[in-house]
């Protein structure tokens, strides 16, 4: 059964996620660490200790093939996708064979930049219409494995 997993820390879209999940019949399962305690109704929490990819690491060790997961971060994507996996943005974008390489070639000549001294843009402030847009492409990824199952 697709279960759906949710790098919580920073994920703007948690409350859609789990209407949406409802609709849907999936269980959800929320990924923490100790700094950001998110706890939410119709959700399970899974509380890790603060470290960095502490969580990530986790959340891979629980994935199981066809979950899909929730999460603004490539190196994580890349590792779901490994899996058999499916991932997916808080803005809809849909993480494939297709563009996690081209993906993580960009997050790598951020670093770069940024340690060389360089700035980098960061993220647009949320929209509404980006939480639409998210809405309709995870109910149609939903949709997709579901049918598939």
């Amino acid at each position: 059964m697709t279960r759906i997993l949710i790098d919580a820390d920073g994920c703007p879209v948690v409350d859609l996620i789990i209407k949406i999940a409802k609709e849907f019949q999936l269980n959800v399962t929320i990924f923490c660490d100790t700094a950001h305690q998110i706890e939410r109704e119709g959700a399970d929490t899974v509380m890790v200790s603060k470290g960095s990819d502490a969580v990530d690491f986790v959340l891979v060790n629980r994935l199981q093939k066809g979950d899909i997961v929730v999460t603004q971060d490539y190196g994580l994507a890349a590792m779901v996708l490994a899996k058999s996996g499916y991932a997916i943005d808080q803005n809809g974008r849909n993480y494939t064979s297709g563009n996690i390489e081209q993906l993580l070639y960009t997050r790598h000549l951020g670093q770069k930049i940024r340690q060389a001294g360089g700035r980098t843009k960061g993220p647009k402030k949320r929209s509404k219409e980006a939480n639409l847009e998210f809405a309709e492409a995870f109910r149609r990824l939903c949709k997709e494995i579901l049918t598939k199952s």
